[in-house]
């Protein structure tokens, strides 16, 4: 704590004091909330929608007031989190941290594995190129292919640009981890508060953004 190792029974202020596990600073400010959220599709991942479409905001609690860390398109689900600690949102989503999103893409006809590598040396696209970090085909069956993607940047509909970009529509994309954490049990529409070791483990992942900056 502090640079000094933690005594047994020691007090913290978590207001002023520093606290780190393992050379991992962690956030202890107990007005900071983070929520893990299964956005179901047809659900927008913002705070409000001039549309009166439903919004991600009335799947969470409304005090304290979180916001999405950044999104998902209307078609899409999956894992997206909803914070009002502002270092942890910048972490997960500034490409210079690194941090990886796993996507698993449906697309209804075959692809082969040349096609989707060309996914990782780069897709040119209208504001620029896109790259994959990992891609790999988890299941090629009955006309259809699965392709897990992973990637550290976010712009908007990336992925089914880049797929569209080859010929191939995305029928179904479904954000399946954040910075490693995932959660099967997570039902579409339902939340659950990040536990302490995976808000530390974020900033852990993060750290070698920290080293470059």
């Amino acid at each position: 704590m502090n640079g000094e190792p933690a005594q047994i029974g020691q007090r913290i202020d978590p207001t002023e004091d520093a606290v780190a596990i393992d050379g991992v600073e962690i956030p202890l400010d107990p007005d900071l909330v983070t929520w893990l959220v299964y956005k179901p599709t047809g659900v927008v991942s913002t705070m409000s929608d001039p549309q009166g479409r439903q919004t991600i905001r009335s799947l969470v609690p409304p005090e304290p007031v979180t916001n999405p860390v950044g999104r998902l398109d209307l078609r899409s689900e999956g894992l997206i989190l909803m914070t009002n600690d502002g270092d942890l949102a910048l972490r997960v989503t500034h490409p210079r941290y690194g941090i990886e999103k796993i996507y698993h893409v449906m697309i209804e006809k075959p692809v082969s594995t040349a096609q989707v590598n060309r996914l990782t040396t780069g897709i040119e696209l209208d504001d620029g190129q896109a790259r994959a970090k990992r891609v790999r085909i988890i299941d090629s069956s009955q006309g259809r292919t699965i392709v897990e993607v992973t990637m550290t940047e976010g712009r908007k509909r990336e992925i089914r640009r880049m797929f569209l970009a080859m010929g191939f529509d995305v029928a179904r994309l479904v954000r399946t981890s954040i910075a490693g954490i995932s959660d099967r049990s997570l039902a579409p529409g339902k939340y659950r508060a990040l536990s302490l070791d995976e808000i530390r483990d974020i900033y852990a992942r993060s750290q070698v953004g920290d080293a470059d900056g």
